[in-house]
């Protein structure tokens, strides 16, 4: 598997590769172009100005017959000197493409093509470039000239392009070593950045492998400048917050249980030992077992809370949506609990306004409700009264418990709704509470997308409010 270290170093000398290559070749071009420019205007100006002083030096001169191979006799100029002066950096050519005069300062000239001859005599300006091996190529213009009383000829003038091909190599050489260097640094300077953005990665990994069970309380420090790392550093450490929260949630959920399990179980084993110590009557061994059916129905209740956490736990909480109408499922839960009411002397009410429908699960709804109304029914004494309500605020209901009980002391108000947490342990116990009840409601409420908060001050009575949303469930 390849190092995202060296993938950074790659792309980044593969874009510094493309960039510098393009920028070279535009600049090498460019260059080149303008030069040969320069040399075909410094060729222009040339030929026109030799072609004026050959104009001046006609006027004094006429043609004359001039030797070819030593056998043909040709026109030639009365006054040489004063043409070849005029010519020095030319060459005329007569129509056929026959040298009639050159310059001292020419190079040996290759012939003419019929081709270049019918274009100049045209009116053309034609331009050449001549490579010779083991010499420097030759830029050549050609361009006509009329003689006044002689007619059309060619009028011919050249350039070396010696510095021209010095400068591109120059150049060439010049590139290649900042192309090289370039490279080098960018290849140091990926590797240094890349390891500068990588450290905190590093950094995490290592904190990642050295965390465990024992050691959630590690958290990372980065002392990167970089906005994104210190995000990241944020980030990891808030899920390792979480992960202990959970972690020691879990812990305790388990020593709790435990805890929880542990009582019944030893008030079974020690009523059976009692009773096998000497010979018990009918009646007190029926005792034994109706106390020992009371810890199993009891077990049994904590086992069932148990599993109904563990199922709002997972992924998918078990709820069938639909839709339904609070009220009426309110109305139904106290009437089935105002037997127990009347038993303990409490006055139970409900109080409802019209409410919108809302999706949920009504089998867990009502467990919810059953569950805050049998707290209440516990902790309220005879003679108080709880009272029930559904209201509507904006886009969600809030349904409300509220009793006349003893109150509950700030500093437990938070704790409320965590697994196994007893305001008075020795009553809750007393009175069949398994500790989960509360516990339960929040998961049901959750789960529906809603909230719930307790609200209550000492010797004034408890408050649960639920706030379910009116609108759709999204799992």
């Amino acid at each position: 598997m390849q190092a995202f270290r060296t993938r950074i170093r790659r792309v980044a000398l593969g874009f510094i590769m493309i960039l510098l290559g393009f920028f070279s070749l535009l600049l090498y071009l460019e260059l080149s172009t303008i030069l040969h420019r320069h040399i075909d205007g410094e060729l222009v100006a040339l030929a026109q100005e030799e072609s004026l002083r050959v104009d001046l030096a006609t006027d004094h001169v006429h043609v004359a017959p001039h030797r070819q191979h030593e056998e043909e006799e040709l026109e030639e100029f009365d006054d040489e000197e004063e043409l070849q002066q005029a010519i020095r950096y030319s060459a005329i050519l007569d129509p056929n493409g026959r040298i009639l005069w050159s310059g001292q300062s020419t190079e040996n000239r290759l012939p003419v093509s019929s081709q270049l001859i019918t274009q100049v005599l045209k009116g053309e300006t034609v331009f050449e470039t001549f490579h010779e091996p083991g010499h420097p190529p030759i830029r050549r213009i050609s361009i006509p000239l009329f003689i006044e009383d002689h007619g059309r000829f060619i009028l011919q003038t050249e350039k070396s392009l010696q510095f021209v091909q010095e400068t591109l190599q120059w150049l060439a050489w010049l590139l290649c070593g900042t192309f090289a260097i370039s490279l080098l640094f960018a290849w140091w300077g990926s590797g240094r950045l890349a390891g500068e953005a990588l450290a905190p990665v590093n950094a995490l990994s290592q904190t990642a492998e050295t965390v465990s069970g024992q050691t959630l309380s590690t958290r990372l420090t980065l002392t990167s400048p970089y906005t994104e790392f210190q995000r990241l550093a944020h980030t990891f450490n808030g899920m390792l917050d979480r992960l202990q929260q959970v972690f020691e949630g879990q812990r305790r959920f388990v020593a709790d249980a435990a805890h929880e399990l542990k009582t019944p179980l030893t008030a079974m084993k020690g009523n059976f030992e009692v009773s096998l110590q000497r010979a018990r009557s009918a009646e007190e061994y029926r005792e034994t077992i109706l106390s020992n059916l009371a810890e199993v129905d009891r077990l049994s209740a904590m086992i069932k809370s148990l599993l109904t956490l563990a199922q709002f736990a997972g992924d998918r909480p078990p709820l069938v949506l639909q839709s339904l109408d609070l009220p009426p499922l309110v109305k139904e839960v106290v009437s089935e609990l105002s037997v127990l009411a009347d038993e303990s002397g409490i006055h139970l009410q409900t109080e409802s306004q019209p409410v919108p429908p809302l999706l949920g699960d009504a089998s867990q709804l009502k467990q919810a409700l059953i569950n805050l109304l049998d707290n209440s029914l516990r902790h309220t004494p005879s003679g108080g009264r709880i009272a029930v309500r559904v209201e509507s605020h904006d886009r969600s209901i809030c349904l409300s418990v509220e009793d006349t009980g003893p109150g509950i002391d700030a500093q437990h108000l938070p704790h409320l709704f965590e697994r196994f947490y007893r305001v008075d342990q020795a009553r809750d116990r007393q009175s069949g509470g398994t500790g989960l009840g509360l516990a339960i409601v929040k998961e049901i409420v959750e789960a529906h997308g809603g909230t719930i908060h307790a609200q209550s001050q000492v010797g004034n009575g408890t408050t649960f409010t639920i706030t379910l949303p009116t609108g759709e469930i999204h799992s």
